[in-house]
């Protein structure tokens, strides 16, 4: 007998985890933060494993909006939490899996006096070997697997989060940069309108009245422009927090910004319901809670039959030696055949489904105010392309006018000042009409998909714009 306890001991020590501890100093993780950057070569290799190729060089020397979501997903500490919270619900599926452990008696008695022949105490060693009936285990193995489904849809739904903060400031950056641009050429033109008819005023070709109102839009114009510099300081200062680095970190950055075109058609209603209702991941991962409480339900029901205890052992008895194969014990559901727990378990079935119908109407909801809002910023921006469209023609007329002397150039420069103002009323609408087809894809969780016949990029429509001046 006194060579069994060692080995118990071993088979019980066998196989253990060791314990490794992971402090964390939050002047540490600051320091991590502030030395975050574009350049990092984890963010290399995650990158080259997300799209499948090598990018050559690292860092490249331009990044796009590809680029920058991939960078986002891999410094995000939302995704982070996100993936460690799927990787527990994984792991639960192994507990839940798990075969009950035997419990290990080693009783000890001595007797006074002794009743036996032999030595006066009483030894041995017992069993007690859990067997789980009415298939609780595979209920609890469906629970855990619908809950681990779940945390996956939300880390779904995390990164599509993350994804759109990417665009949105893309959006914003891009918007402000244009506008910035096209303030700055408006100034250029109104600048020179002031300076001639100052110069007519001295010679008393106009009023002063005249030059005044010139001077005041102007100055309107150059609040804006100074006002642009704040709006793309806090666009950076966006992307920078959506993609989890430091503002300093965008420093140098040159961003490509083809990849932003021009808004879409908005989608037929019945399609953008389809794309919500069969894709939306927060609406899946409701619907896996739903099939976890579906199985919660039948674990509950399982209860009801007990389980079987085996109590195989062998004992010793002052001289007496006796071998056990009996059952440790059964519980009788005599008083309590889990009825509470059986009601608890109906409740949270009712209210995940009462939560699923529930976020299906607030997404249809959504869905639909961001489908409205679109085509009136869709129709809008088309109001904004005519105006800017007659604007460039008389441009043109001015142009050709100015050539052949019909016109002064105090005229003609007060067209081209004309043609920025329109310029600008286009951008502002076109940023409208982004911002709108961006919560369309949100309340889908789906980028907008594209058309042959839909507008060109931003970029080339403007350059074609700007041709058609000359």
């Amino acid at each position: 007998m006194h060579r069994l306890f060692p080995l118990i001991a071993l088979c019980l020590l066998a196989g253990c985890t060791t314990y490794h501890a992971q402090p964390l100093v939050p002047a540490d993780l600051a320091h991590k933060f502030e030395r975050r950057s574009l350049a990092d070569a984890g963010l290399h290799a995650f990158v080259v494993s997300s799209i499948g190729h090598d990018v050559t060089p690292w860092p490249p020397s331009q990044w796009n909006r590809e680029l920058l979501t991939l960078a986002a997903w891999y410094y995000s500490p939302t995704l982070a939490v996100a993936r460690a919270q799927s990787e527990t619900a994984r792991a639960h599926v192994d507990v839940a899996g798990a075969i009950p452990n035997p419990t290990l008696q080693l009783p000890f008695e001595y007797a006074t006096p002794n009743p036996g022949p032999g030595a006066p105490f009483t030894t041995g060693i017992a069993l007690d070997i859990p067997i789980e009936t009415a298939g609780k285990r595979g209920y609890r193995i469906d629970q855990a697997t619908h809950l681990a489904t779940a945390a996956q849809f939300d880390l779904d739904t995390q990164a599509w989060k993350v994804t759109a903060q990417v665009r949105d400031a893309l959006i914003a950056l891009c918007a402000a940069q244009a506008r910035r641009a096209a303030l700055a050429r408006s100034i250029a033109a109104e600048q020179a309108v002031v300076a001639m008819m100052k110069m007519r005023n001295q010679q008393g070709e106009n009023s002063s009245s005249d030059v005044t109102r010139a001077a005041l839009t102007m100055n309107q114009t150059q609040r804006e422009y100074a006002a642009s510099r704040a709006a793309i300081d806090d666009a950076r200062a966006q992307l920078a927090a959506a993609i989890g680095i430091p503002v300093s970190a965008m420093d140098g950055i040159d961003i490509d910004m083809s990849s932003l075109r021009a808004p879409p058609l908005p989608p037929p209603d019945a399609e953008a319901q389809r794309e919500a209702i069969f894709h939306r991941s927060d609406l899946l991962a409701s619907l896996a809670d739903y099939a976890a409480a579906e199985s919660a339900l039948q674990l509950e029901v399982a209860k009801q039959y007990p389980d079987i205890h085996l109590g195989p052992g062998y004992t010793y008895d002052t001289g007496t030696r006796r071998i056990a194969f009996g059952l440790a014990g059964i519980t009788l559901p005599i008083f309590d055949q889990n009825q509470g727990g059986i009601r608890e378990a109906e409740s949270k079935r009712k209210e995940a489904a009462a939560r699923t119908a529930a976020l299906q109407d607030t997404i249809l909801g959504a869905l639909d105010q961001a489908l409205t809002r679109y085509r009136s910023s869709f129709a809008a921006l088309r109001l904004a392309d005519d105006q800017l469209n007659l604007a460039r023609k008389q441009l043109n007329d001015g142009t050709a006018e100015f050539s052949s002397g019909e016109i002064d150039r105090l005229e003609y420069t007060k067209a081209k000042a004309a043609y920025e103002t329109h310029e600008i009323v286009r951008l502002d609408a076109l940023a409208a009409a982004r911002q709108a087809a961006a919560a369309v894809e949100d309340a889908m969780q789906r980028p907008l998909r594209r058309s042959p016949h839909d507008a060109d990029d931003v970029d080339d429509a403007s350059t074609h714009r700007r041709g058609g001046q000359q």
